[in-house]
This record gives structure tokens, sequence and C-alpha cells, in this order.
């Protein structure tokens, strides 16, 4: 019994520094000071948080507090997205839909919003119809098996 109260305080001690540093991270974003709610998520982000890697890949996405930058948003929306993130699950889709900070890729937008619209994600459905309409069956048949063989992996 002692074990898990141990055990208890540790996992508190390590979970609760890294929320607070998203709260505030969380704050300051709403503030609009960008540049403390950076330092707070890419704190996190390196650690693997996956809210502050979805935060920070839209802070560069959008350029909020950092040089804009598709590249890095790809990066830290995948980090996030494949932890199971819906926000940069979506996002990834949106990014890969119209080739910003990747190669365009209709059947990789398609999984990740896939993805997404299965959490009943309001916006990744919307976008889902959208690149299904660019897309032929095949490649929507691919996508969806790319889908199902993640879910496999990550459930």
């Amino acid at each position: 019994m002692k074990r898990i109260a141990i055990a208890a305080v540790l996992l508190a001690t390590l979970v609760g520094p890294a929320r607070a540093g998203f709260d505030e991270g969380y704050f300051a974003y709403n503030q609009g000071d960008y540049a403390t709610a950076e330092k707070e998520f890419r704190l996190l982000a390196v650690q693997g948080d996956a809210d502050a890697q979805a935060k920070l890949g839209f802070m560069y996405h959008i350029g909020l507090g950092v040089q804009q930058d598709y590249a890095k948003a790809v990066k830290w929306y995948r980090k996030a997205a494949e932890q199971g993130n819906v926000n940069a699950q979506t996002s990834l889709g949106i990014m890969y839909l119209n080739g910003y900070g990747a190669a365009q890729d209709y059947v990789q937008a398609h999984f990740w919003s896939n993805l997404a619209a299965s959490q009943d994600n309001d916006a990744a459905r919307k976008y889902l119809d959208v690149i299904a309409k660019l897309m032929t069956p095949a490649d929507i048949s691919k996508a969806q098996a790319i889908a199902r063989e993640w879910l496999e992996k990550h459930q």
C-alpha cells in the first residue's frame, strides 16, 4: 500500500508541473503574449505533450509569436496527431489538402481528416467531404485502409 501512495505522489509531481506549464502557456496565448506561450508550449512539446504540440503547430501555421513556417507546423501537428490529438489530426489533414508544409497529398489529407471525423470533429467531417470529391474511389479506399490500420495499432 505504501508503494502505491509513493507512486501516486511521484506521478502527481510529474504531471502537475506539466499541466501547470500548459495552463500558463494557454493563459499567455489568450492574453496575446505569444512569446511566453511559445516558450511554455515548446518546453512541453519537446517532452511529448500532444496538446502543447498541437498549439505550437498552430502558432507556426498562423505565425503567432513565431515566424510562419508551414513545415514546422506540419512537424508539430504530426507529433500531436500521431498521439490522437483530434485538433492536430484535423489541421494536418488541411495541410496535406492544401500542400502547406508538405507535398499536396489527398490520401494523407483524407486519412488524417477521417481519423478526426471519427472522433466527432465537425470541421474534419466538412474537410473530409471536400477532399473526397477530389479523389478517385481507389485513393479513398487506400486512405480508409490506412486509417483502419492506424486505428488498430493505436487502440
